[in-house]
């Protein structure tokens, strides 16, 4: 299961419906790729088709789809969403990560 946090999930609705999604029907699809400086780097998109392999989530509202292979790396992830000055953009809180990178977009297990 993934979760999401409050910001997270405003930021999320307001990315949807500006890139022409509708939060109430369509997913955040989340994965996991090879590359970044720890060896593994997130995925994050969205999506209005889910594949047969997909597992699907619900967490705050959002509708979060994940492929298989993705998916041992992410259970018990947290998405949030940190702004201002200093902030990042998405992060991804990972327990299963046992090296993340400075920027938090890549890790390694």
């Amino acid at each position: 299961m993934i979760k999401v946090s409050e910001t997270a999930k405003h930021r999320v609705v307001s990315l949807m419906t500006e890139g022409g999604y509708n939060a109430e029907k369509d997913y955040v699809r989340v994965g996991v790729k090879s590359g970044g400086c720890s060896g593994l780097s997130y995925d994050l998109s969205f999506d209005n088709k889910i594949e047969e392999s997909d597992k699907i989530f619900e967490d705050n509202a959002v509708k979060i789809i994940v492929d298989k292979k993705s998916f041992l790396y992410l259970v018990g992830t947290t998405l949030e969403y940190s702004g201002g000055l200093n902030g990042k953009g998405f992060v991804f809180n990972n327990p299963n990560a046992q090296r993340t990178c400075g920027c938090g977009e890549s890790f390694s297990l």
